[in-house]
């Protein structure tokens, strides 16, 4: 050590001052300087001693320094300082630097391993080290914000769950002492699940009302992107349905009147009595106060350009009964000007005064006036006049277009038959007094006083008798062709009748086939991807399906029972089968209504009957049907038994044995004024818009007309509220036909729901050629057929199914429909044929007409089977079974 700056030092103050320096520095915290350590003596002894004690320092403050700086600074925990040998002040500051560094490593690894597994989202960690002061505060606000969290994560969650999952709407998050962001989330959670919960009820109301049938609701809640898209969608599906449904129930309106008119209108022989009908009837349908009917005084003049337009009844016309009829030229006012130029008028905005509605408590002005001419071919018979206080709508002008058009056939063939009884009569007067004449004559030929001169003119009286019955003969024979021309006319009606029902039955059978068989898949739910609510709405579809096929079915079996083309085949069958089969059909149905259902015959009834099977089926069927729909409560009843012949109707006494199929219930009954109506087509028991009753109203009809073609006939007794018994009256006897007669099959009835389709072992790998140019048949018969393991390939018409089998020789069957365009099914069937890999192959023909006589042009065609759509999808499996097991 060098001197000091006091100056050189004095001997033995050389070691003192070196110490001096040593601890200065020491303090200042430098431990690098030492004292000489190798001299003799306390010199040697001191410097040894602080050059120990600067170690140790220099060995304590290196090992907290590197503690202080791994935990402190690099985050480094479970750093420990290790001083060997110290003790005493040092031994404790070293082990209370270790103390605070465990301490502090305890403390910040449990609250990153909580931090850690909030990270992650494990809300059930806690920081449970112990702790002081601010590390307790952090400790508990730590712990604090996990709970919160946990208790925010458990309401969501919940809430999530009871919307989300579980379909419980409603549902609202509630956090106890929350602020700020999470305050703000769980309300925007609450404002989600809120909004949520009002929208997709909002959608459940709308369609659960439209599932109820009622079209009038949609969707007002406030919605945005794919649920705005789904709400404007459910919206115009119910604004679609809404349209189709009224555009439907006004067509079923516009048909069901036009027929009833039509039907009352053909029951009439007076054509006084059929224009009182049809104002009647008419006016108050169309919403009109006034009518009147004016019918041509010569039609044959009047086509001319001659004649007179009479009128000859009316709706609250002025005059009464006492005036005398208004008679108007052609071209005179308005209806001689509809007359002359055979076209409807309709005038709008009629100016008051023009004409007046009277009743007994007022007067107004009609507001339109519309005038349709009576035509049949080119001859004008007569003028229709209808006014209204109210502008009459597109429908119910429609209507009267469409009764004019068809009433002129009725009226017409009412003046041939008048005309031709008039004529009849005249001839028969005129024969009468040539009788007498030519006995007069006799007598004074006989009488010797009796003049040359009064027999020549006697003689001239009976030739000029001659020439006038002559004359008459003439007219008769005119007569007799114009009914001859009018029956022609009838059977062109009846034919166009019966092409429109025909085309018709196509038309509605087509979407039908898809719409049932698309329902049936859906309603067996085979992939288990529905809920229960989506399969009762494809029942409900099916259901609705089926009911409107019936209603076709019906209209078809009306329509050949008044062509008479219903044919009758006389089987030999066992009552009790036929029992048996009824009694199953309808079981199921009055056990759902909780009624009580019974199904017996009497002891003495034969075993066996020889008649047609199918239409008694029908017969009974309809009235069972009828009986189940009127009936609340009680029972429902089918008996057989023989008749009393004191009961037996006028038309089967005579009869060696009759039965009597009764049908009794407890339901509503009929009153005395309906009785005869119910037989009416497309009369209900209730004709009011709120009845509480559907049906078309054929059932009844139909069943009375089959009933007469067996042979017997159909009574009714009922009281209103009491119940009714409807007896069919059956002649027994007769031997059975060796063969059913064509066209003797019952119309189809409607599908039901078979067993779900699946994978079928003697169809699978089998391919079949299905060839419609309906995409919707194609689509549901190829979902079904593949379903039950057919390979399906597709043809949109008869050229295009030609090309395909050209370039395919694995095709094993094929399903031809018949009603295609460029080439239809009667045409390509033979084409198919021609080809030698596939003479031989199964055709099997689908059409959608079912008309009588359609089966067998099929099988003509070169078809070797039929089937009728809607198809039902079980049969044509069984079908497909038997002709591809053949091939």
């Amino acid at each position: 050590m060098g001197e000091s700056a006091a100056g050189p030092a004095r001997p033995g103050e050389e070691m003192p001052r070196r110490l001096l320096a040593g601890l200065t520095a020491v303090r200042d915290g430098d431990f690098a300087l030492r004292l000489p350590a190798n001299g003799d003596g306390l010199v040697g002894e001191i410097g040894a001693v602080y050059n120990g004690m600067v170690d140790q320092l220099a060995l304590i403050a290196d090992e907290v320094t590197r503690v202080a700086r791994e935990v402190g600074t690099e985050g480094r925990l479970g750093g420990q300082a290790a001083v060997p040998g110290v003790g005493g002040t040092w031994k404790d500051l070293t082990e209370n630097v270790n103390v605070m560094a465990h301490n502090l490593t305890g403390q910040v690894r449990s609250i990153s391993q909580v931090a850690t597994a909030v990270a992650r989202g494990d809300l059930s960690q806690k920081v449970t080290v112990d702790a002081r002061g601010e590390m307790l505060e952090l400790k508990e606000t730590i712990n604090t914000m996990v709970e919160r969290l946990s208790a925010f994560a458990g309401e969501v969650t919940r809430v999530a769950r009871e919307v989300g999952s579980e379909g419980r709407l409603g549902g609202q998050a509630e956090v106890e002492g929350v602020s700020g962001t999470w305050k703000r989330l769980t309300e925007n959670v609450n404002e989600l699940a809120g909004n949520l919960t009002r929208q997709v009820r909002a959608i459940a109301e709308v369609t659960g009302a439209v599932a109820a049938g009622d079209l009038t609701r949609s969707i007002t809640v406030d919605a945005s992107g794919e649920v705005a898209d789904l709400k404007d969608n459910v919206n115009s599906m119910v604004r679609s349905l809404r349209e189709t449904t009224r555009d439907n129930e006004e067509q079923d309106w516009l048909k069901t009147n036009l027929a009833r008119l039509t039907t009352l209108v053909q029951g009439e022989r007076d054509v006084a009595a059929v224009a009182e009908l049809v104002m009647a009837e008419l006016t108050p349908l169309v919403s009109a106060q006034y009518g009147a009917f004016y019918l041509a005084d010569d039609a044959g003049g009047e086509a001319a350009g001659g004649g007179e337009l009479v009128e000859i009844a009316g709706y609250a016309t002025a005059g009464g009964a006492a005036a005398a009829p208004r008679r108007f030229r052609s071209g005179q006012s308005l209806v001689g000007q509809v007359a002359r130029d055979r076209r409807t008028v309709l005038v709008r905005g009629v100016p008051a005064g023009y004409a007046t509605v009277c009743s007994g408590t007022g007067a107004a002005d009609p507001v339109e006036l519309v005038l349709l001419p009576i035509l049949t071919e080119d001859q004008l018979l007569g003028v229709v006049e209808f006014a209204s206080v109210r502008p009459f709508d597109a429908l119910r002008l429609d209507l009267l277009e469409r009764f004019a058009a068809a009433v002129g056939a009725s009226v017409s063939s009412l003046l041939a038959n008048a005309r031709t009884d008039e004529l009849l009569q005249e001839a028969r007067r005129l024969t009468a007094e040539l009788r007498a004449s030519s006995a007069q004559l006799q007598d004074r030929q006989g009488e010797p006083q009796a003049s040359n001169a009064e027999l020549a003119e006697q003689a001239e009286q009976l030739a000029e008798r001659n020439r006038d019955i002559e004359a008459k003969n003439r007219q008769i024979e005119q007569a007799r062709q114009e009914l001859e021309d009018r029956a022609h006319q009838l059977s062109q009606t009846s034919m166009y009748k019966s092409e429109f029902l025909a085309n018709m039955s196509h038309e509605l059978r087509t979407p039908l086939n898809s719409l049932l068989i698309l329902a049936q898949l859906l309603a067996q739910n085979g992939e288990e991807n529905l809920t229960p609510k989506q399969v009762e709405y494809a029942n409900v579809i099916h259901s609705a399906g089926s009911d409107l096929l019936q209603l076709i079915n019906d209209i078809l079996d009306l329509s050949k029972v008044e062509a008479g083309k219903v044919g009758l085949s006389r089987d030999r069958f066992a009552v009790r089968q036929l029992l048996d089969q009824v009694a199953l059909a309808f079981r199921p149905q009055s056990s759902q209504l909780g009624l009580e259902f019974s199904v017996r015959a009497a002891p003495d009834v034969p075993a066996e009957l020889v008649t047609d099977e199918a239409r008694l089926r029908q017969v009974l069927r309809n009235l069972l049907a009828n009986a189940l729909k009127f009936t609340e409560a009680g029972r429902v009843e089918l008996r057989v038994e023989r008749a009393v012949p004191t009961q037996v109707p006028a038309a089967l006494v005579g009869a060696d044995q009759v039965l009597a199929f009764v049908v009794e219930d407890t339901g509503i009954g009929i009153a005395d004024r309906d009785r005869e109506g119910i037989f009416t087509a497309f009369e209900q028991a209730d004709g009011t818009a709120g009845r509480r009753y559907g049906g078309t109203g054929l059932g009844l009809s139909i069943s009375r007309e089959l009933a007469q073609l067996l042979g017997g006939a159909i009574t009714v007794d009922s009281r209103l509220g009491e119940g009714s018994r409807f007896t069919l009256f059956l002649p027994v006897g007769g031997s059975p036909d060796p063969q059913p007669r064509p066209g003797s099959q019952a119309a189809p009835a409607p599908a039901p729901l078979p067993a779900p389709v699946a994978d079928d072992e003697g169809l699978r790998g089998h391919t079949v050629l299905v060839v419609d140019d309906d995409i919707r048949t194609v689509f549901a018969l190829s979902g079904a057929l593949e379903q039950a393991g057919l390979r399906v390939l597709h043809a949109e018409n008869g050229r295009a199914c030609v090309d395909l089998l050209r370039g395919s020789e694995d095709v094993e069957l094929v399903l031809m429909d018949l009603m295609m365009p460029e080439l239809d099914g009667y045409a390509a069937i033979p084409a198919v044929r021609a080809m030698p890999q596939y003479a031989e192959i199964p055709i099997i023909a689908l059409t959608a007409k079912a008309m009588p006589g359609d089966r067998a042009k099929s099988l003509a065609a070169g078809a070797d089977d039929h089937v009728t759509k809607p198809v039902e999808v079980a049969e044509l499996l069984s079908r497909l079974r038997h002709w591809l097991g053949r091939s």
